[in-house]
């Protein structure tokens, strides 16, 4: 998934979950921020940062932050809508029949239905864009809907699907991911449910460039966290 523009910028504050305030070459900017996620200790006063320009008629700002540089060097990708835009890409070469993108099943919208011969498929994305010593974690802030749809993938498993949560690692040198117990417990334990209950997941690390992401594996855990 590769950006067309990019600019890059120092990040200054974030007013609230959906705006930041940059400088670019010395001009103080107001941005969209493509994360609702917390990220306290990525966008940090200072840290390096870059920005698409969408050119939409009639937003309010002119650009979005997609990517920050951590204090240890590490690039993220934060934007929230890239997960399912390279998963899809990612899905296309792997030779199922059908892939169908945001798939209404029970009472929630799945980000993937698939086919392969005879086999139906569904697959749950999450962005994972918190790392603590070399370990992702999945939420970074609590997640009623990413509860729902752990359960509809359960319920998906039983009426005969192939059922996946599969997490794109937003960073470079993370292989995997862990639940984020201490700031979503529910979370967790309905993860070691889906897994008890044949829920494939799956680890998708990828390489970040500030104009792109893509995904280089595809790590198969199983059944449990831990």
């Amino acid at each position: 998934m590769k950006y067309e523009n990019i600019t890059r910028a120092t990040f200054l504050r974030r007013p609230n979950r959906f705006i930041a305030e940059v400088m670019i070459d010395g001009k103080q900017e107001t941005v969209h921020v493509k994360n609702t996620g917390r990220c306290k200790e990525l966008l940090i006063p200072g840290c390096e940062v870059w920005l698409t320009e969408p050119g939409t008629p009639g937003r309010k700002t002119r650009y979005d932050l997609v990517a920050v540089r951590k204090s240890t060097g590490v690039l993220f990708n934060i934007d929230s809508q890239a997960p399912n835009k390279v998963v899809k890409e990612w899905l296309v070469t792997k030779d199922y029949d059908v892939v169908i993108p945001e798939y209404t099943y029970g009472a929630s919208r799945i980000d993937f239905y698939m086919e392969k011969g005879d086999a139906r498929y569904l697959m749950e994305v999450k962005g994972c864009t918190l790392e603590i010593e070399g370990m992702g974690y999945f939420p970074d802030a609590p997640t009623e809907r990413g509860v729902k749809h752990l359960r509809e993938l359960i319920k998906a498993k039983e009426a005969g699907f192939h059922a996946m949560l599969a997490f794109v690692i937003q960073m470079d040198g993370v292989l995997q991911v862990r639940p984020n117990m201490d700031t979503h417990p529910e979370f967790g334990d309905v993860w070691e449910e889906a897994g008890k209950a044949g829920v494939e997941i799956l680890f998708l690390p990828c390489h970040v460039e500030p104009d792109r992401l893509e995904i280089e594996t595809c790590i198969e855990k199983g059944a449990l966290p831990g």
